[in-house]
């Protein structure tokens, strides 16, 4: 198995810089290209802008990183083909949103851009909370890694295990504590695991009252107070436009569980901090459920490229709106 990553003593790791690389999945495999930052992209990521020329950053985990497809089949590289504008992708396979404001800190902020997209997708309420990651060395093997996490101390951040541990742990060098924080999916994990053995419709018979992300349930839980502690850190750093994008976990696609927790979260934040909500499920729901079945993979959560197109044609005329004075 190919190693994809590096260590990275803020972020955690990162792609190694300038790799290519075919990596194999269910679909026949796909090319992954990394630029000199170390981030998935074709292109490097400069600071300046080129005259007239309007820019995008967008921020996420795997989902907007584009895990099982092509660089050019991913919903940003849609959008700069549409828009004729750059858009820059940071996204970073398997991180927390509070690691992605951090890679914002430490690769981004200096970058002349007019909109910011923060794509969190939703089950991150969770991984903000865990300190501990699961990862594949270089062998392949699945080890346990620090996370740079952050706890909240009334209403302060603090940033914890940076720099983090290069080493992996081992499960005795875990107290009990640390063992909780490891992050191995919970619930999601699960109903995962449940969707991919029954199949959707099984599910929805058995998990209609399912609520996978009980964080949301109330603007008052642990994991949601710090998620929008995370969050309100990073949106008030930014003077350009920002536009929040929550994605839905399958079970959202296939109407097996309730949207409305998450969706008034961030519709609450979103109101409070002044930016951009763009909830992308309306438009996706409208989609017939057997095609809309096809927007991820057989077995993998991610996108397909079809998924792709449509997280992409419904991102676009929000975008398009927001650059209008700059273009």
């Amino acid at each position: 198995m190919r190693q994809l990553y590096e260590y990275h003593a803020v972020v955690g790791y990162r792609y190694i810089p300038n790799l290519r690389a075919r990596v194999e999945h269910e679909g026949g495999g796909y090319l992954m290209q990394v630029n000199e930052q170390g981030f998935r992209s074709n292109e490097s990521f400069a600071k300046q802008r080129g005259p007239g020329r309007a820019r995008v950053l967008v921020f996420g985990d795997s989902f907007t990183a584009g895990d099982a497809v092509p660089n050019s089949q991913r919903y940003t590289d849609l959008l700069q083909q549409r828009l004729g504008v750059d858009v820059y992708n940071f996204g970073l396979s398997s991180t927390g949103t509070d690691q992605q404001y951090l890679i914002w800190r430490e690769f981004a902020q200096e970058i002349e851009h007019d909109v910011v997209v923060i794509a969190v997708f939703v089950e991150n309420v969770r991984r903000v909370m865990a300190q501990f990651r699961p990862h594949r060395d270089e062998h392949g093997r699945e080890r346990i890694y620090a996370k740079p996490y952050y706890e909240l101390e009334g209403e302060t951040l603090r940033l914890r295990h940076v720099p983090p541990r290069r080493e992996p742990f081992e499960e005795h060098e875990l107290s009990t504590a640390q063992a909780a924080a490891v992050d191995t999916g919970g619930r999601y994990l699960a109903l995962r695991k449940m969707v991919t053995a029954l199949g959707v419709k099984d599910v929805v018979q058995q998990l209609i009252r399912y609520q996978p992300l009980p964080a949301y349930d109330s603007a008052d839980t642990p994991g949601w107070r710090l998620m929008r502690a995370v969050l309100s850190l990073w949106i008030r750093a930014l003077a350009k436009p920002v536009v929040l994008m929550p994605l839905p976990l399958p079970q959202h696609l296939d109407e097996a569980c309730d949207a409305a927790p998450y969706q008034a979260r961030y519709g609450e934040l979103a109101t409070e901090l002044g930016c951009v909500l763009h909830d992308p499920l309306p438009d996706m729901l409208k989609i017939p459920p057997a095609e809309r079945r096809q927007l991820r993979w057989k077995t993998d959560i991610h996108f397909t490229p079809a998924g792709h197109e449509v997280l992409a044609r419904s991102l676009e005329p929000v975008i398009a709106r927001l650059l209008q004075p700059t273009r």
